[in-house]
């Protein structure tokens, strides 16, 4: 039953195959992990899985970029007020 699921998931459309949110991908993420991870599935099965776990992860990964992207830390000026500036994700590696 387990593989049916699996198979007929991966035979869907791509633009239906992602979550609507990132919470929910990550959770169809840790389902297939799960299942792979089981050694329940057949061979075909879990390359079906695999490849669903593959799209699912480059959504999340577009997502977060994403996400990232709209991101603006706020600082704190002397006078109290807050000034927006752009994200910079390599800032904490900066220490080097």
């Amino acid at each position: 039953m387990a593989e049916q699921d699996v198979t007929q998931s991966g035979s869907t459309d791509v633009s239906q195959d992602v979550a609507k949110d990132f919470a929910a991908t990550l959770d169809q993420l840790e389902t297939l992990v799960a299942r792979l991870e089981s050694g329940e599935l057949t061979l075909e099965a879990s390359l079906t899985a695999f490849e669903r776990g593959i799209r699912l992860t480059r959504d999340a990964q577009q997502r977060l970029d994403s996400a990232e992207l709209k991101v603006q830390a706020l600082l704190e000026q002397g006078d109290g007020t807050l000034q927006a500036s752009p994200f910079d994700a390599q800032a904490p590696n900066d220490e080097r």
